[in-house]
């Protein structure tokens, strides 16, 4: 396995502050969060985020606007169906994410995927897409990274990943990983550097210090070390973009 089933510390993190200005729109029965770049409503690229497990929650979508302010039509599909973890649960400590997994499986989530992809390709004439998979996110990224699908991937400590699936990507990927993870670990990240020379894409892997997974999108914005980590991968993300899309 390139990264660990995802654990406690998925469901750890800040909310952050600010209103999405972006329009939640049904899409073949999957709620979706569009935004577009103030400038440009029909753009030919755009990305799409495949979140974590608390799924269209606010982070996300103030995490979107910002990749439509750097010029790309921005996605996010339900990947829950309305199940996502709450909040409330994971601040309580009241969640069971080993009775929640199994609800949320390729089975029920590659569907919605392929589907907000042909969505965008065909309805709104994307001819390029970036896909953006933090944590649960990332395996959806992975496996949809080849012709015709999702052109060029990246993530942020990624969970759920098989080597088998990282070896399969047939474009670009770049990772945004945390000092402190026991989801994506140090032994997996150099096993994933093997993994990732061997598929022979064009790939890239940042370290941060100082964070723990679920960084680059529930850090601690007060605290100086996080916020910046959050930041600087964010920029990673849009670097790759721009560089491959």
């Amino acid at each position: 396995m390139a990264s660990n089933p995802p654990g406690a510390c998925c469901a750890s993190g800040f909310r952050h502050e600010g209103n999405p200005v972006g329009k939640t729109k049904n899409i073949n029965g999957v709620d979706t969060y569009l935004v577009s770049p103030k400038d440009n409503k029909n753009p030919e690229k755009a990305v799409i985020i495949l979140t974590d497990i608390f799924g269209l929650f606010p982070n996300a979508k103030l995490l979107a606007d910002e990749f439509a302010n750097n010029g790309y039509l921005t996605l996010i599909p339900d990947l829950f169906r309305g199940d996502q973890i709450s909040i409330a649960d994971a601040d309580a400590g009241k969640m069971n994410i080993p009775a929640w997994l199994p609800n949320h499986q390729p089975t029920t989530v590659d569907p919605i995927v392929d589907s907000t992809i042909k969505y965008a390709r065909e309805t709104l004439g994307v001819k390029q897409i970036g896909a953006v998979g933090y944590c649960f996110g990332a395996k959806y990224v992975i496996r949809f990274l080849k012709p015709g699908k999702i052109d060029v991937g990246y993530s942020a400590h990624p969970s759920f990943v098989t080597h088998e699936e990282l070896g399969a990507i047939q474009g670009p990927f770049s990772i945004a990983a945390a000092q402190t993870d026991s989801i994506f670990t140090t032994q997996l990240r150099h096993e994933s550097e093997e993994t990732l020379i061997k598929a022979g894409q064009p790939w890239q892997i940042n370290l941060f210090s100082g964070v723990s997974h679920g960084f680059a999108v529930r850090g601690d914005l007060n605290d100086k070390t996080q916020k910046w980590a959050k930041e600087q991968a964010f920029c990673q993300a849009v670097a790759w973009f721009n560089q491959y899309l």
